[in-house]
């Protein structure tokens, strides 16, 4: 298993890099310069691509090299990959010695013996590469390859210039020969306290797909959570963990692309689902007090991106009858909003802060460090099996949620936010244990804590539409005229009002009531 962590760097910084003390400090032997040529090669509908896997061929210093890489994660620029090298005579692949090195239960030694697969393989994009490589040894005896890749990708030529379509490539992958994980990110963040750095959540063999099959990039969901009874409940922690980074990280790209509604809304419920998990655990682990500030930092800047969105491109959209034509005036200046904060949020994520923030939390993780601070009871319960902490902890949270819920039909605001809060830890909770319970029990389940969610959502947007239509005709100073600002000030009133009745309305009619009902009377999976 290939255990790195990729790094983007811009070009005008390269030369901050070779001069950084720690290379020289801890490098040992020579640099070496390598001049690289690699080939992709895949079938034409692209089907290892499709099962999440890479082959290539490298030329370096006059030596093939082939090179599969096949499943693995990514967690905040960690990658880890299965991986079977060999050298080769030539620039195809010899699927034969890849057969006599792949495990047999390996999903991807199945689809390379397909004749249709085998036969159709061809040359998908190619790289070239400048490399240069450092051989670390951090203080603790880790070994380290520090690599600096400076080149190109390319594939195919563009229908309408027949020019040759190509990316750049600048980036720096730190690959754990021998050691502790936690020392790559020790090595990141010294790096990063003189180089601007970004995490690289993208390979270069998928940045080449992408190129090669013009993909546009797309939101990233949860992924469901394969767990297992045997597994301590340390390892269940690690496993929800890094399930809700690979969420976080996998929405990076489209965040910093500024735009992309979907990629803000699902970084940031993966950001909520990794609080929430970090709540679930905390009578036995607590996340240092500057890591949870650096992700309320990040929750708030993908927060204030998503209320505008939800405004303007819902809230706002849903209304009809009489608050139509003041809603549409409002839409154009609340989208005008959600863009600024998009562009925030962009900012938020290609910064060294970002970085920093989930390179310190990887780290954090690989290395176990709150080990250091638990008590002995605290270390009996982290090494027991999970089975009863799920159990307990689903039976606490139906607890905290039916609680808050006595007086929901009466509820206050603030009340009914406490209550949907609930709901969702609730929910987040049954969905990361559902593998450890029958799919029958936990479906109904989760099913009913969704219906009871979308009601109280609603309410949820139209407080959030209350307070952000208060601030709108102030925000918008300076960008419009006293007149203009006067008008936005009526509508807003008015759909504020008629968003209240609506609300109150809702909460009348009888669907809360029996959303409640419906969650009350079901079956707890545990």
């Amino acid at each position: 298993m290939e255990i790195e962590l990729k790094l983007l760097l811009a070009q005008q910084d390269v030369a901050r890099l070779r001069a950084h003390p720690l290379l020289a400090q801890q490098a040992q032997g020579e640099v070496q310069l390598l001049q690289m040529h690699d080939i992709y090669v895949d079938t034409p509908d692209l089907q290892l691509c499709r099962h999440q896997a890479g082959l290539r061929v490298r030329q370096v210093d006059g030596r093939w090299v082939q090179t599969l890489k096949a499943g693995g994660t990514v967690n905040s620029g960690l990658h880890s990959r299965h991986e079977w090298e060999g050298e080769v005579s030539g620039p195809q692949p010899d699927l034969a010695a890849l057969d006599s090195a792949i495990g047999r239960k390996q999903p991807i030694r199945a689809l390379l013996r397909q004749d249709a697969v085998r036969d159709a393989l061809q040359p998908v994009f190619t790289t070239r590469m400048e490399r240069t490589v450092w051989q670390l040894r951090t203080p603790q005896g880790d070994e380290i390859e520090c690599v600096l890749d400076q080149g190109v990708i390319e594939s195919g030529t563009d229908g309408a210039s027949g020019a040759v379509r190509s990316v750049p490539v600048s980036e720096i992958e730190l690959e754990l020969k021998q050691g502790q994980a936690a020392s790559l990110f020790d090595v990141a963040l010294a790096l990063l306290q003189d180089v601007p750095l970004q995490l690289g959540h993208m390979s270069k063999a998928e940045r080449g797909y992408r190129l090669a099959a013009s993909q546009p990039l797309q939101a990233v969901k949860a992924q469901p959570l394969a767990l297992d009874a045997a597994m301590s409940v340390e390892q269940v922690f690690l496993a929800i963990a890094g399930n809700c980074l690979e969420q976080v990280s996998g929405n990076q790209d489209g965040v910093a692309a500024g735009e992309d509604v979907e990629s803000v809304h699902q970084m940031r419920v993966g950001l909520r689902r990794l609080r929430s998990a970090l709540g679930m655990f905390k009578s036995l682990l607590a996340l240092p007090d500057a890591l949870k500030a650096e992700l309320d930092w990040l929750g708030g800047a993908l927060g204030e991106a998503r209320d505008w969105d939800v405004l303007a491109g819902n809230t706002l959209a849903q209304l009809d009858g009489e608050a139509q034509a003041d809603a549409a005036a409002l839409a154009e200046a609340a989208h005008a909003q959600a863009r600024l904060k998009h562009a925030q949020a962009a900012q938020a994520v290609t910064s060294a802060r970002y970085t920093a923030c989930m390179l310190g939390l990887q780290r954090w993780l690989q290395a176990r460090a709150w080990r250091a601070s638990c008590s002995a009871r605290q270390v009996r319960r982290l090494d027991a099996h999970v089975s009863p902490f799920a159990r307990a902890t689903l039976r606490k949270d139906q607890r905290r949620l039916v609680k808050r819920g006595k007086r929901l039909l009466h509820a206050t605001p603030l009340q009914r936010h406490r209550v949907r809060i609930a709901a969702k830890k609730t929910r987040y909770a049954t969905e990361f244990f559902a593998s450890l319970f029958a799919s029958r029990a936990v479906q109904p389940y989760v099913g009913r804590l969704s219906v009871l969610q979308d009601e109280l959502g609603w309410l949820n947007d139209v407080q959030v539409a209350d307070r952000l239509l208060q601030q709108l005709p102030d925000v918008l100073t300076g960008q419009a005229d006293q007149s203009a600002q006067d008008g936005l000030r009526q509508h807003a009133a008015f759909v504020r009002g008629y968003l209240a009745a609506r609300a109150q309305a809702q909460g009348s009619d009888g669907r809360m009531h029996k959303a409640w009902r419906r969650f009350k009377a079901a079956r707890l999976p545990a």
